[in-house]
């Protein structure tokens, strides 16, 4: 990757360049980046590709006015050109009261290390060996019958923040992958499931072999499944692979531009209780190898680990300076930002604390409950929190998976599902987001 020195001299110097055009404050983003990929199906190269982008992103502000334009382009010509578009973009559009980068003591003025990097770059033969590793574990198992394929991949990006405030900063990330699909049965009576594995260090990846033998178990268990009846008062259990999506539709609704427009069921539910004693839900940006760790965020602010949610109480909404000043409060460190576009406040490594029961304690006294693992479609609504989800898992009966289900809804309303909500003991740091295994009381279940 180009050094960090290089990408910052630029950015500073198109900062210079923009403020001598006429603009009031500036901040310009660079992203770089190299990936590589490899997909094989049934033994047979699909894909190798190799990818590198650069991106150049400029935000100007002229008084309470500000645009944004990006480039992939970074020659002195067409960085002229650049300010001279921007510039001249913010002197017509309309005013944004809340518009602005941060103040000077407000911006981040040393970082943490993280280790989200891994200097090591795999060989194409080091990614074919895995997918192939991968599938053929998946293929060797009795009863799998077909492959969707399997795909290893690796990138690395650099990421440079400058602003007319002061701040500047930069850091490398990294992430390898494997994953596989296979399919089980015969004709009509055929099964999919998957399996894969995220890390930041190739070292840190499941054995591409468990990854297939998990695929390839994970299908056949999902042969003859039956369609359930419908049924009101149910307990749902997620399976820790679809289980973050139940906070997703959380901190959806808990970000500051939900917030300011009203629109989010939650709006009234700051420093109230929404959960169950003792959940705890936490972002933590600096979290060790972390998928989503960062040491600033979008706009140059310092940024920490924070609980979100404490003892079932919610604790804070989800802030960029621009929500931030709509509501009256200071920023939470949450903003993030692609070249193109104004920062918007996202999470970062955002995980559910585990509970004290096993998955197997959470469903034993579960006369009639769904084991979901996957999900499909989704009909929520953000103002009123009515959640409605294609689903496929398992029966329980009587505390124990009975049969494999498909073709099912599960539906509730997130207030409710919040406060009706248990978590397993079995958090595992998989994914950006992460959550164990969690048990919703009360939900309905519509089948036949």
């Amino acid at each position: 990757m180009p050094s960090s020195s290089d990408s910052q001299n630029l950015l500073e110097d198109l900062i210079k360049k923009a403020k001598a055009a006429g603009a009031d404050a500036a901040d310009a983003l660079m992203f770089r980046s190299v990936s590589v990929s490899h997909a094989q199906r049934l033994g047979k190269m699909e894909k190798l590709e190799r990818e590198e982008s650069n991106d150049l992103g400029l935000r100007v502000f002229i008084g309470k006015r500000n645009a944004v334009v990006s480039s992939s382009d970074a020659s002195p010509a067409a960085i002229d050109e650049l300010v001279e578009r921007v510039v001249s973009m913010a002197r017509v559009v309309p005013e944004d009261p809340y518009a602005g980068i941060a103040g000077e003591d407000e911006i981040a003025k040393s970082f943490p290390q993280l280790d989200i990097y891994d200097a090591v770059e795999p060989s194409a033969d080091e990614l074919i060996n895995r997918a192939k590793e991968c599938e053929e574990a998946a293929l060797s198992v009795a009863g799998i019958t077909n492959s969707g394929g399997a795909e290893a991949s690796w990138g690395e990006a650099s990421i440079a923040l400058a602003a007319s405030n002061g701040f500047s900063g930069s850091y490398n990330s990294s992430g390898h992958s494997i994953s596989v699909s296979v399919l089980a049965g015969e004709k009509e009576t055929m099964e999919r499931d998957y399996d894969f594995s995220s890390a930041v260090y190739g070292s840190d990846l499941t054995s591409a072999a468990d990854i297939g033998q998990n695929a390839a178990n994970k299908a056949i268990k999902r042969l003859n499944p039956r369609k359930p009846d419908t049924l009101n008062g149910i307990s749902v259990v997620y399976d820790p692979r679809v289980s973050s999506s139940i906070m997703g539709h959380m901190m959806g609704a808990i970000t500051g531009p939900a917030i300011a427009r009203g629109t989010s069921f939650l709006k009234e539910s700051l420093n109230k209780k929404i959960f169950a004693d003792g959940i705890n839900i936490v972002d933590d940006p600096h979290l060790h190898r972390g998928l989503r760790s960062k040491p600033f965020d979008g706009e140059g602010l310092g940024n920490k680990k924070q609980n979100i949610i404490e003892d079932g109480v919610l604790l804070t909404w989800l802030l960029s300076l621009s929500s931030a000043r709509q509501l009256g409060l200071q920023s939470t460190g949450h903003a993030s930002r692609g070249t193109s576009g104004n920062p918007s406040p996202s999470p970062t490594n955002l995980y559910m604390e585990a509970g004290e029961l096993s998955p197997k304690e959470l469903i034993k006294d579960i006369k009639q409950g769904f084991f979901v693992t996957e999900m499909m479609g989704s009909s929520v609504n953000g103002l009123t929190g009515d959640y409605s989800r294609g689903a496929g898992g398992y029966w329980i009966e009587n505390g124990e998976i009975a049969y494999p289900v498909s073709e099912a809804t599960i539906a509730g309303n997130l207030k409710d599902m919040f406060l009706n909500l248990t978590p397993a003991s079995d958090l595992v740091f998989r994914y950006g987001s992460n959550a164990p295994t969690i048990r919703i009381d009360g939900m309905t279940v519509a089948g036949n």
